[in-house]
């Protein structure tokens, strides 16, 4: 979906997979109405073959997701790839075919968009169909080779992008999403809409990761709630709609200084509450992937 088309999904969207889609009353308005009634959003069967075949090698894909801009979730995408890279166990190989990622660490690789700019100051200014295109090859066209965690870290909203990477990963697999939020109503009620466009893709939600949950002073360690949870925050969010809560990460300082400097805060600042939530979160990521291993269907 293009920035200029527009942005989300409507409430009552059909889903993908509907016979519906694109063509019921709820879709009037959208725009992904003519992507989804042709049945485009699809990757076709030749494509499909490749995608699956690319990313063969890849354990595990995880999605984070928020409904909201500016809640932490490129952070978390970071520190999420960081704390899983700490494992020594896990190699990463690489083969030389296609496009290779941008090793940061020895077994932690990135691509973005921002490695194929003349400048890092040049905007994006693309529609949707080239977007999507990048996606695609993101996923087609990257040598990721063997590794063990594949963590894409989408833009805010309910948009194409988000329904892109869906139906072109559905070719291969997804282990699930992680959804940030804070604890205030604003950005709650933009992650409801998030959890809703899971339901209705059939996007598995692993759980919610609570950011900026209070500010704990490192001097006196008395607790500050910077974004009040007036309407009882993710927990409460998480109990109504029957979704796991993951965990509560407090603001830390030092978390915007390591990402300015290009370091794992959780190396950096080992001793920080934040650090141990984030651990925590990041163990119940893997107890939930190592609890639900893809099981590749066999062709008779």
């Amino acid at each position: 979906m293009a920035e200029a088309a527009g942005g989300s999904r409507p409430e009552d969207c059909p889903g993908t997979s509907s016979a519906q889609a694109g063509r019921a009353a709820a879709c009037q308005g959208c725009p992904n109405q003519r992507l989804c009634a042709a049945g485009a959003a699809a990757p076709d069967p030749a494509e499909a073959a490749e995608l699956r075949e690319r990313l063969r090698a890849v354990k595990h894909t995880i999605l984070v997701l928020s409904g909201k801009g500016g809640v932490g979730k490129s952070t978390f995408s970071a520190l999420l790839a960081h704390g899983l890279a700490a494992d020594e166990a896990k190699q990463v190989h690489q083969s030389g075919s296609g496009w290779s990622p941008v090793y940061v660490e020895e077994n932690l690789g990135v691509m973005s968009v921002g490695f194929l700019l003349s400048s890092p100051d040049d905007a994006v200014i693309w529609r949707g169909p080239k977007k999507n295109g990048l996606i695609k090859q993101f996923l087609r066209d990257v040598d990721w080779g063997e590794i063990d965690y594949l963590i894409v870290d989408t833009p805010p909203g309910t948009s194409d992008e988000h329904l892109s990477i869906v139906q072109y990963l559905s070719a291969a697999h997804i282990d699930g999403a992680v959804i940030i939020t804070t604890p205030q109503e604003v950005s709650l009620q933009d992650v409801r809409k998030e959890i809703n466009f899971c339901h209705k893709v059939k996007l598995p939600i692993i759980g919610v990761v609570e950011n900026m949950s209070g500010f704990i002073c490192p001097k006196c360690k008395n607790e500050s709630q910077i974004f009040p949870p007036t309407t009882g925050g993710a927990e409460k969010m998480c109990q109504n709609l029957n979704v796991s809560l993951l965990g509560k990460v407090p603001l830390d300082p030092q978390i915007g200084r390591s990402c300015d400097k290009g370091q794992s805060f959780l190396s950096e600042a080992p001793e920080s509450p934040a650090t141990s939530s984030y651990r925590n979160i990041i163990q119940r990521i893997q107890e939930y992937c190592d609890q639900h291993p893809f099981q590749e269907e066999k062709s008779i």
